[in-house]
Protein backbone atom coordinates (compact mmCIF):
# COMPACT_ATOMS: atom_id res chain seq x y z
CA UNK A 1 0.00 0.00 0.00
CA UNK A 2 1.25 3.35 -0.30
CA UNK A 3 1.09 4.58 3.23
CA UNK A 4 -1.79 7.01 3.24
CA UNK A 5 -2.10 7.11 7.03
CA UNK A 6 -4.53 4.21 6.95
CA UNK A 7 -3.07 1.21 5.29
CA UNK A 8 -0.27 -1.22 5.46
CA UNK A 9 1.45 -1.92 2.25
CA UNK A 10 0.21 -4.58 1.10
CA UNK A 11 15.89 -20.03 21.23
CA UNK A 12 20.14 -24.90 23.46
CA UNK A 13 17.90 -25.21 26.28
CA UNK A 14 14.79 -26.61 24.76
CA UNK A 15 11.51 -26.44 26.60
CA UNK A 16 8.91 -29.06 25.69
CA UNK A 17 5.69 -29.42 27.61
CA UNK A 18 2.73 -31.53 26.88
CA UNK A 19 -0.55 -29.74 26.27
CA UNK A 20 -2.97 -32.61 25.91
CA UNK A 21 -1.26 -34.24 22.94
CA UNK A 22 0.23 -30.99 21.79
CA UNK A 23 3.95 -30.49 22.32
CA UNK A 24 5.95 -27.30 22.31
CA UNK A 25 9.48 -27.35 20.92
CA UNK A 26 11.66 -24.26 21.04
CA UNK A 27 14.02 -24.12 18.07
CA UNK A 28 17.25 -22.17 18.38
CA UNK A 29 16.90 -18.45 17.88
CA UNK A 30 13.49 -18.76 16.32
CA UNK A 31 11.37 -20.17 19.16
CA UNK A 32 9.50 -22.47 16.82
CA UNK A 33 6.90 -24.72 18.40
CA UNK A 34 5.54 -27.93 17.00
CA UNK A 35 2.04 -29.03 17.82
CA UNK A 36 0.66 -32.41 16.90
CA UNK A 37 -3.02 -32.70 16.35
CA UNK A 38 -2.90 -36.40 16.96
CA UNK A 39 0.18 -37.63 18.73
CA UNK A 40 16.08 -3.80 -1.67
CA UNK A 41 19.40 -2.76 -1.33
CA UNK A 42 22.01 -4.39 -3.54
CA UNK A 43 23.82 -5.93 -0.59
CA UNK A 44 22.80 -6.66 2.98
CA UNK A 45 25.74 -8.36 4.63
CA UNK A 46 24.08 -8.55 8.04
CA UNK A 47 21.34 -10.67 6.52
CA UNK A 48 23.82 -13.04 4.95
CA UNK A 49 22.90 -12.46 1.36
CA UNK A 50 24.03 -10.45 -1.57
CA UNK A 51 21.40 -9.20 -3.94
CA UNK A 52 22.49 -8.73 -7.53
CA UNK A 53 25.52 -10.95 -7.10
CA UNK A 54 28.49 -11.37 -4.79
CA UNK A 55 28.35 -12.66 -1.26
CA UNK A 56 27.04 -11.09 1.91
CA UNK A 57 28.31 -11.47 5.44
CA UNK A 58 27.72 -14.50 7.59
CA UNK A 59 25.53 -16.94 5.75
CA UNK A 60 22.17 -17.59 7.29
CA UNK A 61 21.67 -20.83 5.42
CA UNK A 62 19.92 -23.52 7.44
CA UNK A 63 17.43 -20.87 8.40
CA UNK A 64 20.12 -18.72 9.98
CA UNK A 65 19.52 -20.76 13.09
CA UNK A 66 22.95 -21.79 14.25
CA UNK A 67 23.64 -20.53 17.75
CA UNK A 68 26.93 -21.45 19.37
CA UNK A 69 27.13 -24.40 17.04
CA UNK A 70 23.57 -25.55 17.58
CA UNK A 71 22.41 -26.43 14.12
CA UNK A 72 18.72 -26.87 13.64
CA UNK A 73 17.61 -29.22 10.93
CA UNK A 74 14.29 -30.74 10.14
CA UNK A 75 13.59 -33.99 8.42
CA UNK A 76 11.66 -34.05 5.22
CA UNK A 77 9.86 -37.35 5.55
CA UNK A 78 6.23 -37.01 6.45
CA UNK A 79 3.49 -39.55 6.45
CA UNK A 80 -0.21 -39.86 6.05
CA UNK A 81 -2.31 -36.78 5.56
CA UNK A 82 0.27 -34.27 6.67
CA UNK A 83 2.47 -33.56 9.67
CA UNK A 84 2.27 -35.13 13.08
CA UNK A 85 4.93 -33.81 15.45
CA UNK A 86 5.84 -36.32 18.17
CA UNK A 87 8.05 -33.95 20.15
CA UNK A 88 10.18 -35.78 22.73
CA UNK A 89 9.61 -33.90 25.94
CA UNK A 90 12.30 -35.90 27.73
CA UNK A 91 14.95 -34.56 25.38
CA UNK A 92 14.70 -31.04 26.68
CA UNK A 93 17.88 -31.17 28.78
CA UNK A 94 20.67 -28.83 27.73
CA UNK A 95 23.10 -30.53 25.39
CA UNK A 96 20.47 -33.01 24.33
CA UNK A 97 18.58 -33.26 21.10
CA UNK A 98 14.87 -32.70 21.05
CA UNK A 99 13.17 -34.61 18.29
CA UNK A 100 9.88 -33.92 16.63
CA UNK A 101 8.99 -36.73 14.29
CA UNK A 102 7.24 -35.41 11.22
CA UNK A 103 5.38 -38.61 10.54
CA UNK A 104 1.80 -39.51 11.02
CA UNK A 105 -1.69 -38.89 9.83
CA UNK A 106 -2.40 -35.21 10.29
CA UNK A 107 -0.91 -31.78 10.14
CA UNK A 108 1.55 -30.21 12.52
CA UNK A 109 1.12 -26.68 13.67
CA UNK A 110 4.48 -25.01 13.99
CA UNK A 111 4.65 -21.67 15.68
CA UNK A 112 6.85 -19.53 17.82
CA UNK A 113 6.12 -18.60 21.39
CA UNK A 114 2.56 -18.47 22.58
CA UNK A 115 2.25 -22.26 22.53
CA UNK A 116 -1.28 -23.27 23.30
CA UNK A 117 -2.53 -19.95 22.05
CA UNK A 118 -1.34 -17.83 24.97
CA UNK A 119 -0.70 -14.25 24.07
CA UNK A 120 2.66 -12.55 24.33
CA UNK A 121 3.29 -10.53 27.44
CA UNK A 122 5.33 -8.09 25.41
CA UNK A 123 3.61 -4.83 24.74
CA UNK A 124 1.72 -4.91 28.02
CA UNK A 125 4.00 -2.23 29.35
CA UNK A 126 4.21 1.03 27.52
CA UNK A 127 6.59 2.59 30.00
CA UNK A 128 8.64 5.35 28.43
CA UNK A 129 7.08 4.37 25.13
CA UNK A 130 9.04 1.15 25.18
CA UNK A 131 6.11 -1.14 24.36
CA UNK A 132 7.07 -4.75 23.90
CA UNK A 133 10.56 -4.01 25.15
CA UNK A 134 12.27 -7.18 26.28
CA UNK A 135 10.53 -10.39 27.15
CA UNK A 136 8.16 -9.97 24.25
CA UNK A 137 8.81 -13.41 22.90
CA UNK A 138 7.20 -15.00 25.97
CA UNK A 139 9.00 -18.25 25.19
CA UNK A 140 9.71 -20.73 27.97
CA UNK A 141 13.35 -21.70 28.13
CA UNK A 142 14.35 -18.82 25.93
CA UNK A 143 18.10 -19.26 26.23
CA UNK A 144 19.98 -21.47 23.84
CA UNK A 145 22.72 -23.76 25.11
CA UNK A 146 25.64 -23.95 22.71
CA UNK A 147 26.20 -27.26 21.06
CA UNK A 148 22.73 -28.69 21.55
CA UNK A 149 21.36 -29.74 18.22
CA UNK A 150 17.63 -29.64 17.73
CA UNK A 151 16.56 -32.07 15.07
CA UNK A 152 13.04 -32.18 13.79
CA UNK A 153 11.86 -34.96 11.63
CA UNK A 154 12.64 -38.51 10.76
CA UNK A 155 10.94 -41.25 8.84
CA UNK A 156 7.50 -41.09 7.33
CA UNK A 157 4.59 -43.42 7.52
CA UNK A 158 3.44 -45.98 5.03
CA UNK A 159 2.62 -43.20 2.62
CA UNK A 160 4.91 -40.20 2.78
CA UNK A 161 3.57 -36.72 2.17
CA UNK A 162 6.02 -34.44 0.45
CA UNK A 163 4.67 -31.21 -1.00
CA UNK A 164 7.73 -30.53 -3.14
CA UNK A 165 8.74 -32.30 -6.35
CA UNK A 166 11.57 -34.83 -6.20
CA UNK A 167 12.45 -34.72 -9.89
CA UNK A 168 14.93 -31.87 -9.58
CA UNK A 169 12.51 -29.08 -10.40
CA UNK A 170 12.11 -26.18 -7.94
CA UNK A 171 9.37 -26.30 -5.35
CA UNK A 172 6.76 -23.67 -6.23
CA UNK A 173 6.03 -21.38 -3.28
CA UNK A 174 3.37 -18.70 -3.34
CA UNK A 175 3.98 -15.92 -0.80
CA UNK A 176 0.40 -14.80 -0.12
CA UNK A 177 -0.62 -11.79 1.94
CA UNK A 178 -0.41 -8.02 2.18
CA UNK A 179 2.34 -5.44 1.80
CA UNK A 180 4.73 -7.29 4.13
CA UNK A 181 4.54 -10.20 1.71
CA UNK A 182 4.96 -7.76 -1.16
CA UNK A 183 8.11 -6.45 0.49
CA UNK A 184 7.11 -2.86 1.08
CA UNK A 185 10.19 -0.74 1.75
CA UNK A 186 12.55 -3.55 0.73
CA UNK A 187 11.47 -4.92 -2.65
CA UNK A 188 11.61 -8.69 -2.39
CA UNK A 189 11.06 -8.59 1.38
CA UNK A 190 11.59 -11.85 3.27
CA UNK A 191 11.72 -13.69 -0.02
CA UNK A 192 15.28 -12.52 -0.66
CA UNK A 193 16.86 -14.22 2.35
CA UNK A 194 14.51 -17.20 2.09
CA UNK A 195 15.75 -17.80 -1.43
CA UNK A 196 19.37 -17.19 -0.39
CA UNK A 197 19.10 -19.73 2.45
CA UNK A 198 17.73 -22.35 0.11
CA UNK A 199 20.34 -21.64 -2.56
CA UNK A 200 23.21 -21.79 -0.04
CA UNK A 201 21.89 -25.18 1.12
CA UNK A 202 21.74 -26.48 -2.45
CA UNK A 203 17.95 -26.61 -2.49
CA UNK A 204 15.58 -25.39 -5.15
CA UNK A 205 12.58 -23.16 -4.86
CA UNK A 206 10.72 -20.74 -7.06
CA UNK A 207 8.24 -18.09 -6.05
CA UNK A 208 5.01 -17.79 -8.02
CA UNK A 209 2.24 -15.23 -8.18
CA UNK A 210 0.91 -12.31 -10.14
CA UNK A 211 3.11 -9.69 -8.44
CA UNK A 212 6.75 -9.13 -9.19
CA UNK A 213 9.53 -7.19 -7.44
CA UNK A 214 12.92 -7.61 -5.83
CA UNK A 215 16.51 -7.89 -7.03
CA UNK A 216 17.30 -9.51 -10.33
CA UNK A 217 19.81 -11.85 -8.71
CA UNK A 218 20.75 -13.13 -5.23
CA UNK A 219 24.07 -14.83 -4.50
CA UNK A 220 24.88 -14.57 -8.18
CA UNK A 221 21.84 -16.49 -9.41
CA UNK A 222 18.57 -15.26 -10.88
CA UNK A 223 16.05 -14.35 -8.20
CA UNK A 224 12.42 -15.45 -8.74
CA UNK A 225 10.64 -12.16 -8.20
CA UNK A 226 7.03 -13.33 -8.20
CA UNK A 227 4.66 -13.20 -5.24
CA UNK A 228 1.03 -12.69 -4.33
CA UNK A 229 1.42 -9.87 -1.82
CA UNK A 230 -1.14 -7.07 -2.05
CA UNK A 231 -0.52 -3.77 -0.32
CA UNK A 232 -3.29 -2.61 1.96
CA UNK A 233 -5.34 -5.79 1.63
CA UNK A 234 -7.29 -7.36 4.47
CA UNK A 235 -8.43 -10.98 4.84
CA UNK A 236 -11.83 -10.35 3.27
CA UNK A 237 -12.96 -7.22 1.48
CA UNK A 238 -14.13 -4.46 3.84
CA UNK A 239 -15.99 -1.22 3.11
CA UNK A 240 -12.65 0.56 2.74
CA UNK A 241 -10.23 -2.12 1.54
CA UNK A 242 -9.84 -5.01 -0.84
CA UNK A 243 -9.30 -8.46 0.60
CA UNK A 244 -7.14 -11.36 -0.55
CA UNK A 245 -9.81 -14.04 -0.12
CA UNK A 246 -11.48 -13.44 -3.51
CA UNK A 247 -8.11 -13.98 -5.20
CA UNK A 248 -7.93 -17.64 -4.20
CA UNK A 249 -10.27 -18.80 -6.94
CA UNK A 250 -8.05 -17.36 -9.65
CA UNK A 251 -4.44 -17.31 -8.44
CA UNK A 252 -4.29 -20.79 -6.93
CA UNK A 253 -5.31 -22.68 -10.09
CA UNK A 254 -3.34 -20.26 -12.25
CA UNK A 255 0.00 -20.81 -10.47
CA UNK A 256 -0.58 -24.18 -8.69
CA UNK A 257 1.91 -23.62 -5.85
CA UNK A 258 3.07 -26.64 -3.87
CA UNK A 259 3.49 -24.47 -0.77
CA UNK A 260 1.61 -21.33 0.23
CA UNK A 261 3.17 -19.02 2.82
CA UNK A 262 0.21 -17.10 4.21
CA UNK A 263 0.54 -14.02 6.39
CA UNK A 264 -2.49 -11.76 6.61
CA UNK A 265 -4.50 -9.74 9.14
CA UNK A 266 -2.34 -6.71 9.85
CA UNK A 267 -4.60 -4.34 7.97
CA UNK A 268 -7.64 -5.82 9.71
CA UNK A 269 -5.91 -5.00 13.01
CA UNK A 270 -4.87 -1.52 11.85
CA UNK A 271 -8.49 -0.70 11.06
CA UNK A 272 -9.73 -2.63 14.10
CA UNK A 273 -12.14 -4.18 11.64
CA UNK A 274 -14.33 -6.81 13.33
CA UNK A 275 -11.29 -8.32 15.04
CA UNK A 276 -13.36 -10.76 17.11
CA UNK A 277 -14.22 -12.59 13.89
CA UNK A 278 -10.85 -12.16 12.18
CA UNK A 279 -9.67 -15.68 13.17
CA UNK A 280 -12.84 -17.10 11.63
CA UNK A 281 -12.20 -15.17 8.44
CA UNK A 282 -8.65 -16.51 8.40
CA UNK A 283 -9.92 -20.05 8.86
CA UNK A 284 -12.34 -19.66 5.98
CA UNK A 285 -9.52 -18.31 3.82
CA UNK A 286 -7.38 -21.34 4.67
CA UNK A 287 -10.28 -23.65 3.85
CA UNK A 288 -10.69 -22.05 0.45
CA UNK A 289 -6.99 -22.58 -0.32
CA UNK A 290 -7.24 -26.20 0.80
CA UNK A 291 -10.21 -26.69 -1.49
CA UNK A 292 -8.36 -25.17 -4.42
CA UNK A 293 -5.07 -26.95 -3.67
CA UNK A 294 -5.81 -30.07 -1.60
CA UNK A 295 -2.27 -31.45 -2.00
CA UNK A 296 -0.45 -28.21 -1.19
CA UNK A 297 1.09 -27.30 2.15
CA UNK A 298 -0.19 -24.09 3.70
CA UNK A 299 2.16 -22.42 6.17
CA UNK A 300 0.31 -19.76 8.14
CA UNK A 301 2.15 -17.03 10.04
CA UNK A 302 1.13 -15.21 13.17
CA UNK A 303 1.80 -11.61 12.30
CA UNK A 304 4.61 -9.29 13.38
CA UNK A 305 4.40 -6.46 15.91
CA UNK A 306 4.22 -2.81 14.96
CA UNK A 307 5.51 0.43 16.44
CA UNK A 308 2.01 1.14 17.78
CA UNK A 309 1.37 -0.40 21.21
CA UNK A 310 -2.42 -0.20 20.97
CA UNK A 311 -2.24 -1.96 17.63
CA UNK A 312 0.08 -4.58 19.13
CA UNK A 313 -2.58 -5.45 21.69
CA UNK A 314 -5.01 -6.24 18.87
CA UNK A 315 -2.31 -8.12 16.98
CA UNK A 316 -1.49 -10.30 20.00
CA UNK A 317 -5.15 -11.09 20.58
CA UNK A 318 -5.53 -12.10 16.94
CA UNK A 319 -2.28 -14.12 17.02
CA UNK A 320 -3.36 -15.94 20.17
CA UNK A 321 -6.46 -17.24 18.39
CA UNK A 322 -4.64 -18.57 15.31
CA UNK A 323 -3.23 -21.82 16.81
CA UNK A 324 -6.76 -23.07 17.43
CA UNK A 325 -7.68 -22.23 13.84
CA UNK A 326 -4.76 -24.31 12.61
CA UNK A 327 -5.40 -27.13 15.10
CA UNK A 328 -8.94 -27.54 13.84
CA UNK A 329 -7.66 -28.02 10.29
CA UNK A 330 -4.88 -30.31 11.54
CA UNK A 331 -7.41 -32.49 13.30
CA UNK A 332 -9.15 -33.07 10.00
CA UNK A 333 -5.92 -34.04 8.24
CA UNK A 334 -5.26 -30.84 6.33
CA UNK A 335 -1.70 -29.99 5.31
CA UNK A 336 -1.32 -26.91 7.48
CA UNK A 337 1.54 -25.51 9.56
CA UNK A 338 1.80 -22.47 11.83
CA UNK A 339 4.82 -20.24 12.34
CA UNK A 340 5.01 -17.33 14.76
CA UNK A 341 6.60 -14.19 13.37
CA UNK A 342 5.84 -11.99 16.38
CA UNK A 343 8.61 -13.03 18.83
CA UNK A 344 11.43 -13.08 16.32
CA UNK A 345 10.89 -9.35 15.92
CA UNK A 346 9.59 -8.37 19.37
CA UNK A 347 12.36 -10.11 21.34
CA UNK A 348 14.70 -7.29 20.32
CA UNK A 349 14.11 -4.50 22.88
CA UNK A 350 14.86 -1.96 20.17
CA UNK A 351 12.87 -3.64 17.42
CA UNK A 352 10.76 -0.58 16.70
CA UNK A 353 13.79 1.18 15.28
CA UNK A 354 16.21 -1.70 14.70
CA UNK A 355 13.89 -4.00 12.77
CA UNK A 356 11.00 -1.90 11.50
CA UNK A 357 11.17 0.57 8.66
CA UNK A 358 7.98 2.38 9.64
CA UNK A 359 4.94 1.79 11.82
CA UNK A 360 4.06 -1.52 10.21
CA UNK A 361 6.78 -2.76 7.86
CA UNK A 362 10.12 -4.47 8.54
CA UNK A 363 13.43 -3.13 7.29
CA UNK A 364 15.92 -5.44 5.59
CA UNK A 365 17.09 -6.88 8.94
CA UNK A 366 13.51 -7.53 10.00
CA UNK A 367 12.67 -9.23 6.72
CA UNK A 368 15.80 -11.39 7.07
CA UNK A 369 14.64 -12.57 10.51
CA UNK A 370 11.25 -13.43 9.07
CA UNK A 371 12.99 -15.45 6.37
CA UNK A 372 14.75 -17.49 9.08
CA UNK A 373 11.39 -18.45 10.57
CA UNK A 374 10.00 -19.45 7.19
CA UNK A 375 13.16 -21.39 6.28
CA UNK A 376 13.21 -23.33 9.57
CA UNK A 377 10.01 -24.96 8.36
CA UNK A 378 10.42 -24.87 4.60
CA UNK A 379 14.10 -25.75 4.28
CA UNK A 380 13.68 -29.42 5.28
CA UNK A 381 10.93 -29.83 2.71
CA UNK A 382 12.92 -28.51 -0.22
CA UNK A 383 15.08 -30.73 -2.42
Amino acid sequence: MSIHHRSLRSRASVSARQLGRCFSLAWALLGVTACSSKGASATDSSAGFSASGGSGGASSASGGSSNGGAANTAGAAMGGGGYSAGAAAGAAAAGGAATAGLAGGTSTTVGGSNAGGSSNAGGASNTAGAGNAGGASNTAGAGNTAGAGNTAGAGGGATSYDPCPTDGTPCKIMPFGDSITDGYGVPGGYRIQLFASAHQAGKKLSFVGSGQNGPTSVDGVAFPQHHEGHSGFTINPTPSRSGISPLVATVMPAYTPQIVTLMIGTNDAIDDYQMASAPTRLGNLIDSIVTALPNALIVVAQIIPSQDDALNTRIQTYNAAIPAVIQTRANSGKHVLLVDMYPVIAKNPSYKTALLNDTWHPNSAGYALMAQVWYAVLGPLLH
